[in-house]
């Protein structure tokens, strides 16, 4: 049995959304230095702002200032920062309940250790020197043992105001296929197909799961299957993808090769993307050192008839 493999991956995308009237002020505020907070009907302010209050539920819509400085409530320290983090030596997670607001507002704190952190300690917001309308328009916090800053009077309407932000999102994580799929994939590096025969319903599934999704059994007989196979149902694809090198339009087609009784996906070439069709009769092409099929072209046979591939739809 073949170690079992793992790799890391990681899952980034931009996250596009728009801005509501009090999310909108909070941030274009702190693009012009100013933190805003909002007003509740029992008169608690509440920073960070939202546009509902989470106690009685109403509309809120009343924006005020806070002040810039303000008191650490807790904090945690972080060793070790990662990734995108506020700051990149250790630094205090501390959440910081700023002169004039009723809740507090979590950043980092630039501290030269833990013993310089404590509860109840007066800090400042240290501003990014160059701000776009986000929360990392504060860079941190920092220690401040000046005069208490009066709030101001900024009433949260700006000429230019923010009415969307692209964030962008990231997932780094390690996957490991298991044991059922490790063996799938070292039998490709061979240009082979390995399934595996459910004990009970003896359906052969292809890539493997390592267990039947119908009976629930462990599967490890393993079966051979392919290489030749049959499309059960295709789509056209008319947008490119990012770094990928196929020209559109191309097809994706879900492939049922002879012997499985589950399809797998894979493109479709070697043939017009509109004479693509079900019960086509396909084959794998391989590419040089390629440790999976580049794509499935037709094999020239009679298609499948229709009765044959039915269930694997």
């Amino acid at each position: 049995m073949p170690e079992v493999l793992k790799a890391p991956l990681v899952v980034e995308f931009p996250f596009t959304r728009s801005l509501g009237p009090v999310q909108s002020a909070f941030l274009t505020g702190l693009r012009e230095g100013v933190v805003l907070g909002v007003r509740t009907t029992d008169d608690r302010v509440l920073v960070p702002p939202v546009e509902y209050d989470p106690v009685t539920a109403d509309e809120l819509r009343d924006l005020v200032e806070v002040a810039p400085t303000g008191t650490v409530t807790t904090w945690a320290w972080n060793h070790e920062p990662r990734r995108g983090q506020p700051l990149t030596t250790p630094f205090a997670w501390v959440l910081v309940r700023l002169d004039g607001a009723d809740t507090a507002l979590l950043h980092a704190l630039d501290a030269p250790g833990p013993d310089a952190v404590r509860t109840g300690m007066r800090v400042r917001v240290r501003w990014a020197a160059e701000r776009t309308g986000a929360i990392t328009d504060i860079a941190c916090f920092e220690p401040y043992e000046g005069e208490p800053v009066r709030p101001g009077t900024h009433s949260g309407v700006f000429a230019d105001p923010l009415t969307g932000i692209v964030a962008p999102a990231r997932l780094d994580y390690t996957y490991s296929p298991g044991r059922a799929q490790t063996a799938y994939i070292a039998a490709l590096t061979e240009r082979r197909t390995v399934g595996e025969r459910c004990p009970s319903c003896r359906k052969v599934y292809v890539p493997p799961r390592g267990a039947c999704p119908t009976c629930g059994l462990a599967t490890h007989e393993q079966v051979e299957v392919g290489p030749r196979g049959t499309v059960t149902t295709y789509c056209i694809v008319n947008i490119k993808a990012k770094n990928l090198d196929i020209e559109v339009p191309y097809v994706y087609a879900h492939i049922a090769l002879d012997g499985a009784d589950l399809a797998l996906h894979a493109r479709i070439g070697g043939i017009p993307y509109d004479q693509v069709r079900m019960g086509l009769r396909v084959e794998p092409v391989w590419t040089e050192g390629a440790r999976y099929p580049d794509h499935y072209r037709p094999t020239g046979e009679p298609d499948a008839d229709y009765e044959t591939y039915k269930e694997l739809l």
